[in-house]
């Protein structure tokens, strides 16, 4: 068995007046796991850090653009038996304009701005449902423990 570092998943968020909204893709019916509600996500290409590839993977699948950036304190990870091998993805944070259009890719055929509680009920994965927590807290209690780390936009 081997483990690799391969893909990144890639949170994006906007404030609203009601509050945080989460950005939720649905894949399309021609993609792996079709018809699932997801975050962004994507493979590192080679010579790519892994903030560059979250970067390039939310222009490409929402066409939109942060205003601020940061790495979220987890790494999420999956086993694929084809290969037998373990995936360890880094997690990062966008915060976009309250007014930013999403343009979706082929990969997915619907998107929604929805609530923590609603994201947490519509992603698949445990780990997935633990950020959107992790990212809730750190948004709306910023004097707790949590501090995550800033990246830069350029």
């Amino acid at each position: 068995m081997t483990v690799v570092t391969n893909m990144i998943e890639l949170h994006i968020v906007k404030r609203m007046k009601s509050g945080f909204r989460f950005l939720l893709l649905k894949r399309s019916a021609n993609e792996v796991y079709p018809g699932i509600w997801q975050m962004v996500s994507g493979g590192i290409e080679k010579n790519e850090k892994a903030f560059e590839t979250a970067k390039r993977e939310l222009k490409e699948e929402t066409g939109l653009s942060p205003t601020k950036m940061w790495v979220v304190p987890k790494v999420n990870s999956f086993y694929n038996p084809r290969v037998d091998s373990v995936s360890l993805i880094p997690v990062f944070l966008v915060l976009v304009d309250s007014d930013a259009s999403v343009t979706l890719s082929v990969e997915h055929n619907e998107f929604i701005w929805t609530t923590g509680n609603r994201a947490k009920s519509l992603l698949a994965w445990p780990g997935q449902r633990e950020v959107v927590d992790i990212i809730t807290l750190y948004l709306t209690k910023r004097e707790n423990y949590l501090k995550f780390v800033e990246l830069p936009l350029i």
